[in-house]
């Protein structure tokens, strides 16, 4: 996509969110639910699959173009971009980095166009960062392999359509080499969903446990097919450098909404028979998160720019979703400081993206886990 298209694009897209999902955030809060027109309209443009190839029905943006893209979908509540996150993210590259070309050809097209809704299945309650602690197995029979075991905080996983679901299959001593990955319809017989869980934000971005009791899958549900047998966990990494990128795009445009707001109460609050953006504390506040907000925008576009050049797809990918994501915890903490007690009241937005922001330096590896990857890399690299 060309500098012209991807504008029309962006364009597009703040005018949806401008005028379809801000006005209906606390909606959204209060039900935990998407409006179901929404959800079209996102099909309709084409935000199910804005980074799947064009080959296979997307819209084929690049990562810097993604970034841009996801920037302008973190200006409003977290759960919006969650609909069609996971089919462009860490679902939807698992058959991109790992797929074979006919399984490709089969799926990408009904995630791209929203038809399909994909999650990614590999968490578990003693299994995230560590490989080692997955307890999911799947047996190979004649015909396929037998899959039990549970997976935990899985996104989409009431409305999935399909699983990629990560598993140990026994023939490999060390971990990284004993796991794979399997395409499972949400119709296999022995797949369950638990209810939806109950969060502290991201309110309409579900997740739930999933549960395989005997799950039978045919061989070609193997992602990658033979050559993929054991080769789950590196996929895995290489979709999770992607997702990290994006999740740091995702906390520049939520810091952008909520440097809007500190600004526009503190011209608008008065205190003394002034408004409070005369006071050098909440300057000092202010200009804080400015310089907090145009620091995580460089950094992430600047990574974005090297995962497709393909110069650092480890280092630079951590350190953004490191540093963004604790960013706008920053930024979120101000943005109710400055609102003071209104700040804390529920009905106000830097109150829910205060609560919306704290996820991001959990999910797609840890702050601490960004930490030792960035640690590694900057020693390796040392040694080389």
């Amino acid at each position: 996509m060309d500098e012209a298209e991807l504008i029309e694009v962006l364009d597009a897209v703040r005018t949806l969110i401008r005028e379809r999902v801000v006005p209906i955030e606390a909606r959204i809060d209060e039900t935990d639910e998407i409006p179901d027109d929404v959800r079209r309209l996102a099909a309709g443009m084409g935000l199910y699959g804005f980074a799947i190839p064009e080959q296979y029905g997307g819209l084929g943006l690049t990562m810097h173009q993604e970034s841009r893209l996801v920037m302008e979908l973190g200006y409003t509540t977290p759960a919006f971009r969650s609909l069609f996150g996971t089919n462009n993210g860490i679902a939807g590259h698992v058959l991109l980095e790992g797929g074979t070309e006919e399984q490709k050809k089969t799926f990408l097209p009904r995630l791209a166009s929203g038809d399909w809704t994909a999650s990614f299945a590999l968490t578990e309650d003693e299994a995230g960062s560590d490989p080692a602690g997955l307890r999911t197995r799947a047996e190979r029979t004649a015909e396929g392999f037998i899959i039990n075991g549970s997976k935990r905080y899985i996104t989409n996983a009431p409305v999935a359509d399909v699983f990629m679901v990560f598993a140990r299959h026994g023939e490999a001593e060390k971990a990284t080499d004993d796991i794979s990955a399997f395409l499972v319809p949400r119709d296999a017989p022995g797949l369950s969903v638990g209810p939806r869980d109950a969060k502290m934000g991201q309110h309409g971005a579900w997740t739930a446990e999933v549960y395989l009791n005997d799950v039978v899958v045919p061989a070609e549900a193997l992602i990658g097919g033979d050559e993929g047998l054991g080769k789950g966990y590196r996929t895995a990494m290489r979709c999770l450098a992607h997702g990290r990128i994006h999740i740091a795009a995702l906390c520049v445009g939520l810091a952008q909404r909520l440097l809007e707001e500190s600004v526009s109460y503190a011209l608008q609050r008065r205190q003394s028979g002034h408004p409070i953006a005369e006071f050098q504390l909440i300057q000092g506040m202010i200009a804080d998160s400015q310089t907090d907000l145009m620091a995580g925008k460089a950094l992430v576009l600047a990574a974005a720019a090297e995962y497709d050049a393909g110069t650092d797809t480890r280092l630079a990918p951590s350190c953004a979703k490191y540093f963004a994501s604790e960013m706008v915890g920053r930024v979120a903490d101000r943005a109710v400081q400055i609102h003071g007690g209104a700040g804390y009241m529920r009905g106000v937005a830097v109150e829910r993206f205060y609560r919306d922001a704290r996820l991001f330096r959990i999910y797609e590896g840890t702050s601490q886990v960004q930490q030792v990857v960035i640690a590694k890399q900057t020693f390796a690299r040392a040694r080389v």
